[in-house]
């Protein structure tokens, strides 16, 4: 038998320490690169604090803090002016809270259905379908509440007595607004829960049912809280649809048959006027923006504990 040998390509040791400089040099310019776009994250959120609290700290220097919360009346346009901000959140929280309880079941229902039961061909169809109502201006679905489902939906079909500015078709358009964004990030969380524990469960005897809510629904109930808090927030800030369609009232009731008004909507309808700089009613944009980012601030708060609360369960 012939020995073959091969030849072995040598390197020069100058051509590996060359490779490797490059590549660390590689390495730390994409590190700096990713820390500055944090950095600039960082400080466009301090920035938006910054601007909000110089304000606020000056509109509560001529108000007081305690009016501002306790006071049950918010006209601070009119004579005398009221301050009390009370009104303005139990309209978004009215508003926010029937949008919620309307699109979390239809977002789930039809993550579940995406993800568990939907044919690939099914699913190829239908999911783009559900992510174009992402991309709709929300001042269209605002005019669609006005327009169509106040007087066509609520009085001549449901003959329900609402007036033409309403909270009730402002929540139901908001819903719909909202439910493409908790069904496509509760899906996509379900998607990735690995096929091991399905394939676990139908060899127990488990049934698609069971599989679907026993086995994937909790393995991805971090990426479900994800998705309804930030449908939650969007809810909370949203602005052109109660802006239209609510009625511009502030309200302290609970019927969502009346006009309400919101602290978006207050903020975007008096940005609009011609309302004098540095004057209280110009600082009462900022009192109120404020109160909007520490709702929001608060609520996505007690949710990432809940997450992480349940995380350290299923470790």
């Amino acid at each position: 038998m012939e020995a073959t040998t091969g030849s072995v390509e040598r390197v020069a040791p100058g051509a590996v320490s060359l490779g490797a400089t490059s590549r660390h040099l590689g390495e730390r310019l994409i590190r700096y690169l990713l820390f500055a776009a944090t950095a600039i994250s960082v400080l466009t959120t301090l920035g938006i604090l910054y601007a909000l609290l110089s304000e606020t700290i000056k509109f509560f220097s001529e108000v007081g803090l305690v009016s501002f919360i306790t006071d049950a009346e918010w006209a601070p346009l009119f004579e005398p002016p009221q301050y009390g901000i009370w009104q303005l959140i139990n309209g978004t929280f009215l508003i926010t809270g029937i949008a919620i309880l309307l699109a979390i079941p239809l977002g789930l229902g039809s993550a579940v259905y995406l993800s568990e039961y939907a044919t690939p061909r099914a699913r190829k169809w239908i999911k783009p379908v559900l992510e174009v109502l992402v991309g709709v201006p929300t001042i269209v679905f605002g005019y669609f509440a006005l327009t169509f489902v106040t007087p066509t939906i609520l009085q001549s079909f449901l003959g329900v007595d609402v007036q033409i500015f309403n909270a009730l078709a402002a929540s139901l358009v908001m819903a719909i607004m909202i439910l493409p964004t908790i069904a496509s990030i509760s899906e996509d969380a379900m998607s990735a829960v690995p096929q091991g524990l399905r394939e676990g469960a139908y060899g127990m005897g488990a049934t698609k049912l069971q599989v679907s809510t026993r086995v994937v629904f909790p393995a991805a109930l971090s990426g479900v809280v994800a998705a309804i808090v930030l449908g939650i927030s969007r809810a909370i800030g949203e602005t052109m649809i109660v802006l239209i369609a609510a009625g511009q009232q502030p309200n302290s009731g609970v019927d969502p048959k009346q006009p309400f008004e919101t602290i978006a909507a207050f903020i975007a309808a008096t940005g609009k006027g011609d309302i004098p700089t540095g004057s209280t009613e110009y600082k009462t944009i900022f009192a109120a923006g404020m109160t909007l980012f520490l709702l929001t601030l608060v609520f996505n708060a007690i949710a990432i504990r809940f997450v992480r609360k349940y995380r350290q369960v299923y470790e």
